[in-house]
């Protein structure tokens, strides 16, 4: 029987779950209930997070005083990026499902990183993959992996096609190594993600193998440069990568051409759709991802527009055999499922695994299909929205069209010169973050300093992208009329 007592000194007590239990839910439920309205950013950030410091404590103070001070100064060291006004990068909440679900993964603490660990764990994945394949109108045959996201998404699939490239040279590169391949070539437009060039570098490909073929200083893709790469390869296997919904103002690669020189040149297609991918949900929007059934592999994120916890990604593969040949290891201790039982960490980076199907799966039941297309269609109107709003003001520029639900704009009041107006923008970037109000940041498009607010929470209103508009004029006003 396990000893018990509330103190801190000797290790972990049972007696300390309930207290802590009810603490967490009570500072949770006051948390979400003033999350509406509270600022993004507290204005004593910098003083909340200086209270941790100092060295290892000898004797711990226990659970429950351990997690009344972080709660107690905590909050005010966080950014609330779950809330309705962060429109910085592309971050979505959290729906109380998910949270539900989050939580208890937290308490039965699985890994489906080998079925027999967690057949519950294993069996929730599976299921989140076939749904997200439906969401998403991809082929029900396609494989999957749930990872960290984006990043590792990409890092999975582009491990795929970087394998598929070997076999096709006479090569199993995770057998014999990078020294045996002939380089792999990467061809995308100017509107690849710096997740995608990472996971590139990580794979061993080089960065430098990456050929952006853009037709604009936008990054727009140049398909006649493409197919003069590809014919120029002498039939080497190549990886082009398409981007669905680039980061500046959520614009598109034309992904069915692309996947015609991929077919016609034998090269591997792979979509980063992480966020964008999202549109095909949309009758809207879908056209904007016209071909992407097509590709080899594709990815995207839960943390984005599906709405649940960070770390959560997908990554699709339209042959499931790769998964297993890319990162199937065996060992006498790894007991391997049986059929129609998975075992996630042979098909991905990670062995030891946090069990994200059941945040995904309790998500997708809880509002189905047509409670996502609902949310994306309601925040496509709200980013058309600001954009009306730009352009009706006679200080806001809107610098790109609005293709989903990223708006590209800057201040432009009249009379400035290029030059003050990027550094206005900046200026009005860094006290738009210390305000706290809203969250939003810089970016440069086409040379121009830029905002760029990505809607994607399912908390925000109109009365939230209305705030982000109103904060950004007035702060731009009163930075120029006190110089």
């Amino acid at each position: 029987m396990v000893e018990t007592s509330s103190g801190g000194g000797s290790g972990p007590h049972a007696s300390e779950i309930d207290d802590v239990l009810s603490a967490v839910a009570k500072e949770a439920r006051a948390y979400l209930e003033s999350l509406d309205e509270r600022p993004v950013r507290s204005s004593d950030l910098e003083t909340a997070l200086e209270s941790f410091a100092g060295r290892l404590p000898e004797e711990g103070s226990g659970a429950v005083d351990t997690l009344e001070k972080l709660t107690s100064r905590g909050m005010d060291a966080a950014i609330h990026s779950s809330g309705p006004r962060f429109f910085h990068f592309v971050i979505g909440g959290v729906t109380p499902a998910a949270l539900g679900a989050e939580w208890l993964g937290s308490v039965i603490d699985q890994n489906p990183g080998l079925w027999i660990a967690s057949p519950l764990g294993g069996r929730l994945e599976v299921l989140s993959i076939a749904w997200l394949l439906d969401l998403f109108e991809l082929p029900p045959e396609w494989g999957g992996v749930l990872t960290t996201g984006a990043t590792m998404a990409n890092y999975v699939s582009l491990a795929c096609a970087r394998h598929w490239c070997g076999q096709r040279q006479g090569i199993d590169v995770e057998q014999q190594g990078l020294r045996a391949l002939r380089p792999i070539k990467v061809l995308s437009s100017g509107y690849i993600h710096a997740s995608a060039t990472k996971a590139v570098g990580m794979l061993g490909l080089g960065r430098a193998s990456i050929l952006k073929v853009a037709r604009d200083d936008a990054g727009r893709v140049d398909l006649e440069g493409v197919e003069r790469h590809l014919a120029s390869f002498d039939g080497d296997p190549a990886i082009v990568i398409a981007n669905a919904g680039e980061v500046n103002a959520g614009d598109f690669d034309p992904i069915n051409e692309m996947a015609d020189l991929a077919q016609s040149y034998g090269a591997w297609l792979h979509v980063d759709g992480a966020f964008g991918l999202f549109a095909r949900i949309s009758p809207d929007t879908i056209d904007l991802c016209k071909g992407v059934e097509r590709a080899h592999s594709v990815t995207a994120d839960g943390h984005k527009w599906l709405n649940v916890a960070y770390d959560s990604g997908f990554a699709f593969v339209s042959d499931p055999a790769l998964l297993r040949e890319s990162f199937g290891v065996s060992a006498a201790y790894l007991t391997p499922g049986g059929e129609n039982q998975p075992d996630f960490g042979f098909m991905g980076p990670e062995m030891s695994r946090k069990a994200r199907g059941l945040a995904v799966w309790a998500t997708l039941n809880a509002y189905g299909r047509s409670g996502y297309r609902t949310m994306v269609e309601r925040h496509l109107a709200l980013a058309r929205r600001v954009a009306r709003r730009v352009e009706e003001a006679d200080d806001l520029e809107l610098l790109a069209d609005v293709k989903l639900n990223i708006i590209c704009f800057r201040l432009h009041p009249p009379g400035l010169s290029e030059e003050q107006l990027d550094v206005l923008n900046a200026r009005v970037g860094d006290a738009v973050l210390a305000d706290g109000r809203v969250f939003v940041g810089t970016t440069s498009y086409r040379g121009k300093v830029a905002f760029r607010p990505a809607i994607v929470n399912w908390r925000t209103t109109e009365a939230d992208v209305d705030l982000l508009v109103d904060t950004l004029r007035a702060l731009g006003e009163r930075l120029r009329t006190s110089g």
